[in-house]
């Protein structure tokens, strides 16, 4: 991915700070995202995407949007109908362009579908957003993660992990075959109930944050049409500057934290390593047939 991809794009007020305590420019996020364009831009391209916008830095109030406004001419949108049955356009970018554009508009976050514009009722990935409670130590959401994807793969469901950039992780599975959201949600919502069931004093399936103490949440809600969930290599607008970033898991072990990764460690590892943390994910095919059957009642 060039530069001169997203060179026509002029980044007003380059010298805002974005991120006080570090000192993080509107032009650091804009040549963040230039220089992991490559292995940002295949998980938020062509998917309905909101973003968190933060125009006057972290230090003031963000918001979330998914609609297109005004000047955002670099932006795709998709028309598709809600929930409520009306219709209306959302963002779905659609190259580099795309997102330098919104980060001009004060983009920091970008959190996509699990489903592509071509096909918005079929998610092709399923998100276990494993989301500590208070007390909760960095090495036993490791093990969660580990112990899902053990789960996961006794129902030949091979699955993959990022750093979200807070105190969690993701356990992502691929799917890329044909998956209503229906089957997605009975299968998310009884694989994290009976991991909860099984061991109550160390998960928790329930979103009540004042019952998460000392558990982990295991948040199985982004596996519906029209949640989102953050993008790989997208920034939080957090503390630190922290990036959901994906690793492989004997790499897991080794990270101490989401604090190790961050816009400036994040493009320096991109640029050692010889191959994709996630190499396969993309083109893995696996269906939830095993899964269903093992997990979730039958459908009504």
């Amino acid at each position: 991915m060039s530069r001169q991809d997203t060179d026509d794009i002029v980044v007003t007020h380059p010298e805002r700070v974005l991120y006080p305590e570090l000192g993080i420019t509107k032009q650091d996020v804009a040549d963040y995202y230039r220089a992991v364009m490559a292995w940002f831009l295949p998980g938020v391209a062509d998917r309905p995407t909101s973003v968190l916008r933060f125009p006057e830095g972290i230090g003031e109030q963000g918001f979330f949007q998914k609609h297109p406004m005004r000047g955002l001419s670099h932006v795709g949108h998709i028309r598709l109908r809600e929930e409520s049955g009306k219709w209306a356009d959302y963002l779905c970018p659609r190259d580099a362009s795309s997102i330098i554009g919104l980060v001009q508009f004060g983009t920091i976050e970008f959190h996509p579908w699990g489903a592509r514009a071509s096909s918005l009722d079929q998610p092709d990935h399923l998100v276990f957003d494993l989301d500590p409670g208070k007390g909760v130590a960095w090495r036993d959401v490791v093990e969660a993660a580990r112990q899902v994807k053990r789960r996961l793969g006794d129902v030949d469901l091979q699955s993959f992990v990022r750093t979200t950039g807070g105190k969690g992780l993701h356990v992502v599975v691929p799917l890329h075959a044909p998956c209503t959201w229906d089957d997605a949600k009975r299968f998310v919502q009884a694989f994290a109930r009976k991991l909860a069931d099984e061991q109550p004093d160390r998960f928790i399936a329930k979103a009540a944050i004042d019952e998460r103490g000392g558990r982990i949440f295991i948040d199985y809600l982004r596996n519906s049409r029209g949640a989102t969930s953050v993008a790989s290599y997208s920034l939080r607008a957090r503390a630190g500057a922290t990036v959901a970033t994906p690793l492989r898991w004997p790499d897991l072990g080794k990270c101490k934290g989401p604090g190790d990764f961050d816009i400036h460690t994040v493009p320096r590892r991109l640029a050692r390593l010889r191959s994709d943390p996630w190499d396969g994910f993309a083109t893995l095919r696996q269906d939830l047939e095993r899964a269903l059957q093992t997990y979730a009642e039958p459908a009504r």
